[in-house]
């Protein structure tokens, strides 16, 4: 029996991969990403899958009292397998061309897993975490799901044949207790193994079931809600859920778990109270929806390796443009592979078994060739080390920290010196920003033979008293940050007379909105008002210097010019390529936009003879053309995304004691 062809289902679909790709551009507006929950359309996709394979087999079971696998897997085949080929044989020769030696391995190894249907267990045991920067330059990691579906494919009608055969009374009841364990589970997972959890079948199991139970109970009633009332106002509210789901879920929340029921709730809404009179039905049914749902299936295949391998190839990711083009790029691809390969081999060729012959036959030389190359692992990477090699010997003297032994300062809840040369003082606080530049401040004083340094300095921590930093996933207080080590050092400091203190934190973390670790108040006061109010101590008796904000960057500055070097000098082997611009940048008015709180509040500081206030967006951004520099042709200035490097260090050090000589 066929199904009856439900356009809306198609809407659904256009909802799923446009949410999907939104999230995977990382589409910039105001300063903001908008679509942070749009991972969430593979959910939708798991829903109607569950809904649509259920349907299918249930039917048949019902009308003839038997299932043909045969039948039933090569549709499968058909509907999978030509359009994945496709872009497979299309990206191999750019990941030959763009990718270096260690990501080619991992991409011939991701292929492999696909084909196995198992690259969901790969990404999670090559510990690669979804939505993190360097799974952005994974071109088939978005295959996972189509591994979980192929499993479910493969396991789902089996269970449901055997429980329709000798348990056909029980079965909604297993299906529902399937839903509840899955769901259990993915909640549990979601505290404990969270990557695990994320990937994996057992819980993204209950999202298809509910697709499952959805159709048994349409198949068993023969119809969908009845009831006019609820068909016209709970499908608006299905897409509600789905909306708010996309616009305000993000990568830090539980997910899949207990959260996630809100657009699974949404999804189920639409699919069974929809109707052809009800208004989101309409919608849904219009020929934009439908028409980017038939193709959603190839658009979602191409859209992840033409974002990966844009970004690998050095295209500009923060540019609104540049991502516009990417995505109707994929949207071009996808429809000429939905129109010359999905269609032809679903339809065209249905009957015709050297169809599936081919498919075979493809199937197995992408195998043999990611199988040759992969063997090439050991020439690869030896090619990469050299260049590695000479890439770091060309910049270690500036990457690097100074190493001295002053790391025992860091962390040290007494506070402690460096130095012991007079009896006046400079102390610098904050947290880890602050001690990346302790070794070459101690240096540079120590040469000067001018003070001793004392530190008060640890991770993530800042002394503002009447405050406690809790991590909000615990609900805990930071052990390095703790209420003790706060007040304690806030004492030290309000009695400390005749010295320098240099003021230097990650301030983005402390007077930002961030959603891991935050302040809080144990009377009330804010956050500007207890800096203030240590400002005005300390400056009674002390001279103040305040650094404001450095830079950060979205990735590793000393991992991104290395690849991007190593990427220009290994293709240089292969085809000719033009000088790349090796300059790692971060836009200045996103940074202001980001640290806009922290700037207000220091620049209503006055400076006068007692405080000073370092400004070190002059000492790596161009002011002009808004660009912040990560390094320069022959230094690396930040060690990480936002910590400074050795060079970087003595360069605002050096900027910090002029704001100390005078």
């Amino acid at each position: 029996m066929k199904l009856t062809y439900r356009p809306e289902i198609d809407g659904l679909r256009a909802i799923a991969v446009g949410a999907v790709i939104l999230y995977h551009a990382q589409i910039t507006i105001l300063g903001h990403q908008p679509f942070k929950g749009g991972f969430i359309g593979v959910d939708i996709f798991f829903v109607i899958s569950g809904y649509l394979i259920t349907s299918i087999i249930l039917k048949e079971l019902i009308t003839t009292d038997s299932f043909s696998f045969k039948h039933f897997y090569e549709k499968r085949i058909r509907r999978i397998l030509p359009a994945l080929l496709f872009v497979m044989l299309v990206s191999l020769p750019f990941a030959w061309i763009y990718l270096l030696p260690i990501s080619l391995i991992d991409f011939l190894k991701s292929i492999l897993y696909s084909l196995g249907f198992s690259s969901n267990f790969y990404f999670h045991y090559s510990g690669q975490q979804y939505g993190a920067e360097s799974g952005l330059l994974k071109p088939f990691l978005h295959t996972w799901s189509l591994s979980v579906e192929e499993q479910f494919y493969i396991l789902f009608p089996i269970l449901l044949l055997v429980t329709f055969k000798y348990f056909r009374q029980y079965l909604i009841h297993i299906l529902i207790l399937g839903f509840i364990i899955s769901l259990g589970l993915a909640d549990w997972g979601s505290r404990n193994h969270p990557s695990f959890n994320f990937y994996v079948l057992p819980t993204r199991g209950w999202e298809l079931l509910a697709g499952s139970i959805l159709a048994y109970f349409e198949i068993t009633l023969g119809h969908r809600s009845k009831n006019k009332t609820l068909n016209l106002m709970l499908p608006t509210i299905g897409l509600l859920l789905i909306g708010h789901s996309i616009l305000f879920f993000n990568d830090k929340m539980f997910h899949p778990s207990l959260y996630s029921l809100s657009p699974i709730i949404g999804v189920c809404l639409i699919i069974w109270f929809s109707q052809k009179d009800e208004i989101i039905t309409k919608i849904l049914s219009t020929k934009l929806f439908v028409g980017i749902g038939l193709i959603s299936y190839s658009l979602y295949l191409w859209h992840y390796p033409i974002f990966a391998f844009a970004r690998i190839n050095l295209l500009s990711e923060d540019d609104i443009i540049n991502k516009i083009i990417l995505i109707i790029v994929a949207l071009v691809f996808a429809v000429i592979s939905y129109y010359l390969i999905e269609k032809p081999f679903r339809e065209k060729f249905n009957k015709n078994n050297k169809s599936i012959f081919f498919l075979f036959f493809v199937y197995f030389l992408i195998f043999i060739i990611c199988i040759f190359f992969y063997s090439q692992s050991k020439i690869f990477m030896d090619f990469e080390k050299k260049y590695e090699n000479i890439i770091y010997k060309k910049f270690r003297e500036t990457w690097g920290v100074l190493k001295t032994n002053n790391t025992q300062c860091h962390n040290n809840f007494e506070g402690c010196f460096i130095n012991h040369q007079k009896e006046n003082n400079v102390l610098i606080v904050g947290d880890s920003h602050a001690s990346w530049i302790l070794n070459y401040l101690a240096y540079k004083i120590e040469i000067a033979d001018k003070r001793n340094l004392k530190t008060f300095t640890a991770n993530s921590c800042f002394p503002l008293s009447g405050f406690k930093r809790l991590d909000l996933k615990t609900n805990k207080e930071l052990t390095n940050c703790s209420s003790d080590y706060i007040e304690k050092v806030y004492k030290i400091l309000i009695k400390e007379e005749n010295s320098v203190i240099i003021l230097y934190a990650y301030w983005e973390q402390i007077f930002e909105d961030d959603l891991n670790i935050q302040f809080i108040s144990k009377n009330d006061e804010s956050l500007t008002n207890s800096f203030l109010k240590l400002i005005n101590e300390l400056k009674k008796n002390n001279k103040v210097i305040i650094v404001y904000p450095t830079p950060t960057f979205k990735k590793k500055v000393p991992d991104e010019l290395f690849v991007r070097i190593k990427n220009y000098e290994i293709s240089k082997h292969f085809m000719r390529k033009k000088e790349t611009n090796f300059l790692i940048t971060s836009d200045l008015d996103e940074l202001k936009d980001k640290n806009k709180n922290t700037l207000n509040l220091f620049d209503s500081i006055e400076e006068n003879n007692n405080l000073k206030k370092v400004f070190s967006y002059d000492l790596f951004c161009n002011q002009q053309d808004t660009i912040c520099f990560g390094n320069d042709k022959d230094n690396i200035f930040f060690r990480d995304t936002n910590h400074l490097s050795s060079r970087g260090s003595e360069i605002l050090v050096d900027k910090i004691l002029s704001a100390f000589d005078n």
